[in-house]
């Protein structure tokens, strides 16, 4: 037969000659969706538009306006980089260079250090290729064509990375330069319109430490100026946020090499914002039907073997110690601890289910190249909590955490976000039944509460499938946040039980549960997302009196006694410094409110109010705005 049959995402299908490429369809379809298509996908594979169609199938266009598509478009652009630093560079040697969530980059190895000024350079060239509009043409070649290929090339990179592979490699050629790629790739340079190289940062091969170090050049782009526009505000507003520079600037945290590299130092005033958060914790909790327990830091080793960590989490685990003839183990969970207090006395199915919840601290190795401030630590306090229930209270007691969940979010200022159900690994424990009875109890719990989510395959953690919600900030970038996952596993291992109606023993479900994730991450999160700017409820210091010369200081002081009476965090700056002076180390300091007070403020016992952002004001009664203060603040606005 010279005909194929093709199937299209509405269902449709029509025959074409065998041999059509995916871009002879989709132009032949419309002008309009070939102006944006940038790859296919057929028979749930993805592949180039130049492809030619041999057998039946489906079809499916990837355009640049969807993720795949500028995965597509990044990856391309990635390509054009490295064609670009190698007629620059000669003597480069290429690692990987894949497209991220956001941005691509790639890895090479070069004896010189690259300065911002060679990415001007390296720019101009992409610049010049992209005019070339070179075909993007792939070809598919033998293991040992491919490593005669790139030893010829020089690039031993590439060469080590081919001999791990096991079958036939395709690489692609454009103009002079040839890659070690899997594709797809645009049809050519020219539809890469609009790029930027963004930063040069260090990564070592393979992410292993110990080889070599090679230089990593990051960029982005996009099919319009204004993406590319709107994604460059955003970085520059994301250095202005970064939480590192904000946490020096607020006098909030630091991490200290003399303590050690991923260990969080709380100030004064990232540890108030902290008890305020610790504080709505524990008492929504309360509320919502949880129990609070305490465990300890350290256990025997002998705990984490029974719970398995040993053999699926002992890369993430510090070295063990010995006292007194018996090896102990930093925790890197908090559960194998609320197993045993569940073990400590018989339940009934009258018992279940039980809620217990900890702000338990934790320590797992992670290695020196991934911490990022607070964001990536190796001692953080996870808001942990874990539910026991019977088979039928099961789905119900997901519904309650994704309630409670959102309502947490959503007062600290978190709408917007994406969820994701993640189903068994490769690498699992337990019964294929038990996996899918707690798949199906997620995912019918997600759309009884009618929330939209993406199916994450094969991500859920070794004992059981998962949601996981990431909020997204003020700049709409994600952060994972929140997750819930079912647990057959270590009620098994742990041998617990309770009695059921027929008298005998049954086994309960576990729901391991955290809200915030870690609360380092969380006040990481969340100094970005307020720009350090925090809510009047949240804010170390909500109020600050600006006495304008000395003669106020005594009404400031009584002023400030009156405020942390009513329940205000305040403070006064009385130094003999001008109030213009005063006013912007306030506004730098980013404090809600700030009184001030001169001569006539005191004969009329009143303030000046500023609030932050909005300035002045106007003079008002000290009651009326300590009462709009405590609304704010009762309010969690």
């Amino acid at each position: 037969m010279n005909e194929i049959n093709v199937k299209f995402p509405d269902g449709s299908s029509k025959s074409y000659p065998r041999g059509i490429t995916a871009a002879g369809i989709v132009q032949a379809l419309s002008k309009g969706l070939a102006k944006k298509t940038v790859a296919a996908q057929f028979n749930n594979k993805k592949i180039d538009l130049e492809t030619q169609l041999t057998e039946d199938g489906e079809i499916k266009f990837i355009t640049h306006d969807n993720v795949d598509g500028m995965e597509v478009l990044w990856h391309s652009t990635a390509h054009i980089m490295a064609h670009a630093i190698k007629n620059l560079f000669p003597e480069a040697k290429f690692g990987f260079g894949p497209a991220l969530e956001d941005r691509f980059y790639y890895d090479f190895d070069i004896d010189k250090s690259l300065s911002l000024e060679d990415l001007e350079k390296i720019e101009k060239e992409m610049h010049r290729i992209v005019e070339q509009n070179n075909p993007f043409i792939r070809e598919q070649i033998s293991k040992q064509d491919a490593v005669e290929l790139f030893k010829k090339r020089n690039e031993s990179y590439k060469v080590e990375h081919i001999e791990d592979l096991e079958d036939s490699v395709s690489i692609y050629r454009e103009g002079s330069f040839v890659d070690l790629c899997s594709g797809p790739h645009l049809p050519s340079t020219g539809m890469v319109k609009y790029f930027k190289l963004l930063s040069i940062s260090g990564a070592y091969w393979k992410g292993d430490e110990k080889q070599p170090m090679l230089q990593r050049i990051y960029g982005v782009s996009f099919p319009k100026k204004s993406q590319l526009d709107d994604f460059l505000y955003k970085l520059e507003e994301a250095k202005k946020r970064d939480h590192r520079r904000l946490g020096r600037e607020l006098d909030l945290f630091s991490i200290n090499d003399e303590c050690g590299a991923g260990l969080v130092l709380w100030h004064p005033n990232g540890a108030l914002i902290r008890k305020i958060i610790e504080d709505f914790w524990r008492d929504e909790h309360l509320k919502a039907g949880y129990e609070l327990v305490f465990t300890p830091h350290i256990a025997r080793l002998d705990l984490w073997d029974t719970s398995g960590h040993l053999d699926f989490f002992a890369e993430n685990m510090f070295s063990s110690m010995e006292m007194e003839n018996l090896n102990y183990q930093l925790k890197p969970m908090n559960c194998p601890f609320h197993l045993l207090i569940y073990k400590s006395h018989g339940k009934s199915y009258r018992d279940l289910a039980i809620r217990w919840a900890e702000l338990g601290t934790v320590y797992r190795y992670e290695r020196s190249g991934v911490l990022h401030g607070l964001l990536r630590v190796r001692g953080f306090t996870q808001d942990d909590a874990h539910i026991f229930c019977r088979p039928d209270q099961l789905q119900d007691e997901i519904i309650r955490c994704l309630d409670f969940t959102l309502f947490i979010l959503s007062t600290f200022g978190f709408t917007d976000y994406d969820i994701y159900l993640s189903t068994r690994p490769e690498k699992y424990v337990g019964t294929p039944d038990n996996w899918d009875l707690a798949t199906h109890a997620l995912k019918n719990a997600l759309e009884e509460k009618g929330l939209k989510y993406n199916l994450d395959p094969g991500e859920g953690v070794f004992y059981g499938p998962k949601i996981d919600i990431k909020i997204k900030d003020v700049l709409d970038r994600a952060w994972q946040c929140t997750t819930i996952q079912v647990d057959f596993n270590e009620p098994e291992r742990f041998d617990i039980t309770y009695r059921g109606k027929d008298g005998n023993d049954h086994r309960p479900i576990m729901i391991h549960r955290a809200l915030m994730g870690s609360l380092e991450r969380f006040f990481g999160t969340l100094i970005e997302h307020y720009g350090g700017a925090f809510p009047v409820w949240l804010s170390p210091v909500q109020t600050i009196i600006l006495p304008i010369t000395d003669y106020q200081n005594e009404y400031a002081a009584q002023l400030k006694k009156h405020l942390l009476a009513k329940g205000i965090r305040a403070k006064v700056d009385d130094r003999n410094e001008k109030i213009g002076f005063k006013i912007r180390e306030a506004e730098l300091q980013k404090i809600p409110y700030m009184f001030i007070v001169g001569d006539n403020e005191v004969q009329s016992n009143t303030v000046s109010v500023r609030k932050r952002k909005q300035g002045d004001v106007g003079t008002t009664k000290i009651e009326d705005v300590i009462q709009s203060i405590l609304d704010e603040i009762e309010r969690k606005i």
